[in-house]
């Protein structure tokens, strides 16, 4: 079942769209404002985010940004602003595409669908990642030539090459691994990217594709 993060600050209109997704078998959670929306999406990682641009707290495109920092997850605008400046930015930010209101539910659906159908296009392509002198495989959990990870490393690993250049933060990491009580746990991720590296970098002394940012996290560089 998809899941989809519709983010709006009007209780009608998020009422309406959890009736019509959940009636088509998609799996529904809502936000009213920004933050609550960053934070479901970090917690419950959706398949789709279906995002008001006009919210309360923080404006739906810096929602975007900050989306697009750790996740590649398709993102449908849906606003009132219909202007070619408000569409143009909300696209440059990371958004996939923009409906605006009033809006046509079949349409709206039709454009969900469409997302859809080329963000798993976009999986298929993303299964197979060249790390050095490996070549890993997201959808077998297998790495030529052979070697052996972890559950764990493969949880790790994975989060990263999905993200390919983007800094992945430690919080994120470790609640994503491990839970939210580990999230000063830091000497966990250490000692798991110290394995990784030994594993799949010629120089696990000096790394050129699995990469700390002192401080903050940890990077993917094809």
């Amino acid at each position: 079942m998809i899941k989809i993060l519709v983010v709006d600050d009007e209780p009608q209109m998020l009422r309406a769209l959890r009736i019509n997704l959940v009636a088509r078998h998609y799996e529904v959670a809502l936000a009213a404002d920004g933050g609550a929306a960053l934070r479901v999406a970090a917690e419950w990682h959706p398949d789709l985010v279906v995002l008001d641009l006009g919210l309360p707290d923080i404006d739906g495109v810096e929602v975007i940004h900050g989306l697009r920092g750790w996740t590649n997850v398709p993102i449908v605008v849906l606003s009132g602003r219909a202007g070619s400046a408000d569409k143009i930015e909300a696209l440059d930010a990371g958004a996939d595409d923009y409906v605006t209101k009033p809006f046509g539910i079949d349409e709206f659906l039709a454009r969900i669908r469409a997302v859809s159908r080329r963000a798993t296009v976009q999986e298929a392509e993303l299964a197979r990642i060249r790390l050095g002198d490996h070549v890993v495989d997201l959808t077998t959990k297998t790495i030529s030539p052979a070697v052996r990870l972890t559950p764990t490393e493969w949880h790790i690993l994975e989060l990263l090459l999905r993200n390919p250049g983007k800094l992945i933060p430690q919080r994120y990491l470790l609640t994503e691994v491990w839970g939210s009580s580990y999230v000063k746990e830091t000497n966990y991720l250490r000692q798991y990217m110290a394995q990784l590296r030994k594993k799949l970098e010629r120089d696990p002394a000096r790394p050129v594709h699995l990469i700390t940012e002192p401080g903050m996290g940890y990077r993917f560089t094809p």
